[in-house]
Order: C-alpha cells, then sequence, then structure tokens
C-alpha cells in the first residue's frame, strides 16, 4: 500500500518535531554542564591549594555505622592513610548485630586517633543516623575540641589528602558548610545502567552551580561528606535540632542557609570514593528515600518528576530513533523528507550523546555507558512512581534497621 503524500509529509512533521525537542532539551543540558564546570571548581582545586598552603585546625570525623561490615574495613584503611596531621576519628556503632565492631577494632589497631562510642538504642522520636552522630559528637573525646566536625558515611574511602583539599578550598570560599559528592562506583548491573540517570536527576532539582550562588542560593549538602566549622554547627543546634531527619543533610543545609552562613558543595572528583548500595533492594529503598525527602514528601511533585524523566530521558531519544528510521524508509521515494529526517535526527543524537558522555566524564563511569541512560531514566522514573505511591498509601519505609511513616507532607 503506498501512503499518499500528504500522510507523509503530516508523519515526518511529527516524526521531526520529536528529533528537534531532543536536539533543544539536550542541547539546553549540555549547555547547562559545562557552565556548572566553568562556574563550580572541584576538590582538585582544593587539592593544588592545600599543595601551596596547607591548612591548619583540630579535624574529627565522626562516622556513624549501622551492621556495616561489608564496607568498614575499607573506610578504615582510608582513614588510617590520611595525612592530615591534626585527625580525630570517632566511630559511632550503631546498634550493630554483625561483625561491624569487630572488623573496625582490627583495622584501628593501636592508631591513637581513633575511638569507638557503641550505641545500644536509639529513642523513638530521633532518625538513628542522626542519633549515632549525635552521640559521636557529644559522647567522644575527638570531637570535645575539634575547630571542624566532619561527617561521612561508612561507606566512603577517602584518598589521602582529601581533608587538607577540602580545608583549603573551604578556607578560599569563606564556607561554614562544604559538602562533597562522593565519586561513585560502577561495578554492578544498576550502578551501570541506573546511578547516573538517578543522581542526575537529583541534580536537576538541586543544581550545583545554585547550591554555590552567592544570593538565592538553593540549600543542598551530601550527608556522604559535610565538613563544619565548630562555631556554625554549634550555632545551627547540630543534629539535635535536625533528631527526626531522614535525610539530616538537607535539613542541615537549610537551617545553615535559614542562619545566613556561607554554604558550598563540589564534586569531590575522585578523591572521595563511595558505593552506596549493594543490591538492587537496597539501591531502590536508598533512592526512593532520598527521592521522598527532596520532594518534601509531596507525592504530586514525585509522580510529576516521574512522567518528566521518562518523556526527557526516554521517550524523546527513542522518538528521535523513530525519526531516524523512518527517514531511512522514504528516502528512495522523497529524497528532500528523507534526508532532512537523517539529518535532523542525526544532528539531535549527537547533542544527546555528548550530553551524556559528558555526564558519564563527571561521574567517572564508563564511557560505554552513556546511552544505557535510556533505560536507566525508565527506570529511574519507576523509583520516582513509587516513592509516590508509597506516600499517598502510607507504606512505611525501612532504613537502619527501624520502620518510618512517610506518609505525611513537610512544610
Amino acid at each position: 500500500m503506498t501512503i499518499p503524500h500528504w500522510l507523509l509529509e503530516i508523519l515526518a512533521w511529527s516524526l521531526g518535531t520529536g528529533a528537534i525537542a531532543t536536539l533543544v532539551v539536550w542541547g539546553m543540558v549540555l549547555t547547562l554542564l559545562e557552565r556548572s564546570a566553568r562556574a563550580v571548581p572541584t576538590l582538585r582545586l582544593g587539592q593544588a591549594l592545600a599543595e601551596a598552603d596547607a591548612p591548619t585546625g583540630r579535624v574529627c570525623v565522626v562516622i556513624p555505622a549501622y551492621n556495616e561490615a561489608r564496607v568498614i574495613a575499607g573506610l578504615i584503611r582510608s582513614l588510617v592513610s590520611e595525612t592530615y596531621p591534626q585527625l580525630r576519628v570517632v566511630l559511632a556503632l550503631d546498634r550493630c548485630t554483625d561483625d561491624t565492631a569487630a572488623l573496625a577494632r582490627a583495622g584501628i589497631a593501636s592508631d591513637p586517633r581513633f575511638e569507638i562510642v557503641a550505641i545500644e538504642a536509639c529513642p523513638s522520636d530521633w532518625a538513628g543516623k542522626v542519633h549515632a552522630v549525635h552521640c559521636g559528637v557529644t559522647g567522644s573525646r575527638g570531637a570535645a575540641d575539634a575547630d571542624y566536625l566532619l561527617f561521612a558515611d561508612a561507606d566512603t574511602v577517602f584518598v589521602p589528602g582529601c581533608i587538607a583539599a577540602s580545608l583549603a578550598l573551604m578556607r578560599l570560599r569563606r564556607l561554614d558548610l562544604l559538602s562533597l559528592l562522593s565519586t561513585l562506583t560502577h561495578e554492578t548491573w544498576f550502578e551501570r545502567v541506573v546511578q547516573s540517570a538517578a543522581a542526575f536527576e537529583l541534580m536537576r532539582q538541586y543544581p550545583l552551580t545554585l547550591a554555590n550562588a552567592p544570593t538565592h542560593r538553593r540549600a543542598f549538602a551530601n550527608g556522604q561528606y559535610m565538613l563544619f566549622t565548630r562555631e556554625a554547627y554549634a550555632a545551627i543546634g547540630g543534629h539535635e535540632a535536625v533528631k527526626d531527619a531522614l535525610l539530616e543533610d538537607l535539613a542541615l543545609a537549610r537551617r545553615i542557609e535559614a542562619a545566613k552562613r556561607n554554604a558550598g558543595v563540589f564534586l569531590a572528583d575522585g578523591l572521595l570514593r563511595c558505593r552506596m548500595y549493594a543490591d538492587w533492594p537496597q539501591f531502590r529503598r536508598g533512592w526512593k528515600r532520598i527521592y521522598t525527602e527532596a520532594a518534601n514528601r509531596n507525592a504530586r511533585r514525585l509522580a510529576v518528576a516521574a512522567w518528566r524523566v521518562r518523556a526527557l530521558g526516554t521517550f524523546l531519544p527513542l522518538w528521535t530513533f523513530g525519526c531516524a528510521l523512518f527517514g531511512a524508509l522514504v528516502a528512495g521515494r522523497d529524497a528532500r523528507i528523507g534526508w532532512t529526517l537523517l539529518a535532523l535526527s542525526l544532528a539531535a543524537f549527537m547533542v544527546w550523546l555528548a550530553a551524556l558522555l559528558r555526564v558519564a566524564v563527571v561521574a567517572h563511569a564508563p564511557w560505554w555507558t552513556a546511552p544505557l541512560h535510556i533505560v536507566g531514566a525508565w527506570l529511574t522514573a519507576g523509583l520516582l512512581s513509587e516513592a509516590a505511591r508509597d506516600l499517598r498509601s502510607r507504606t512505611p519505609t525501612r532504613w537502619g534497621g527501624r520502620d518510618y511513616d512517610l506518609g505525611v507532607e513537610k512544610t
């Protein structure tokens, strides 16, 4: 059956619209990525600054750990190798029922910089991690006289010099809070396929340019690594002021912003590494919790985000592929339409792929994971949709050995 020419043109314009949309949207993404890279330095700048003029001040690292036998040894090895001279480390072992404590003591050996605070119970009106950090600060010698308090997660790994680089960058920017986005691992299938798309959506909500803006800053921090001056931490009430927060990093960042203190968020650029989740179920629970709290427990906001992620990350690229396929099929009948669609599709694909390759470079991800964003965006949208459904049905989330009801929107 021969397609009438008028129908051919309608199909061509319909498919071409998708390619144009891909070109425009992902061209804007690429532009914003380049602008962010120019405007916001990475921790490598702090590394250079520290080498030229070494920072000073007593630093206490507080690590909350709930059943972290999988990762605790790697963290401790990295901190044992940390070169910063005025360093103390507090391990707040929170109701551990696995080998975390034994592995921690074996890793510390006789290193006098380390101490352990054991926590047997968590009050019902506290979030588990927040309570563990609070106990680490208030129940340790190392935190008592520290000039800086650094809160990091147990699944992080410090490259020697990370702390000095952070202090140097903090000094340059005159910050009260410095937070790092760690360099994530890409070993499992979900890290390679979904992780960059999941992080990309979070960064869309909290762009680094806005998190570091001198005015009208969008408060943001990453709980994997938050470095406070002692004075600023005390001024906002510490972790006790956000004791029921499941995403204490955002809660603390908002208190810093409300107090008109200076904060900055930067890419670790390989100087701090993290494997966030061991398996897909943990990944799903963890990212649903992150999105839920980032959206202030607003189910509608989560549902809208899910549609947007699917539309821009999955539907637009597939629409563009359909445009290219249709162009190839009709090129023999109508060269003008066929080659126009092919040229338009090629331009859109090149811009789309360039943006995703830029994301891969920033994330230290393998280059070949870039086109997998089509699948990653679809699965990320699924996490957003699930988070919305969980809120509406008041399905509790389990985290750190406890169940939390997130079905009430925050004010």
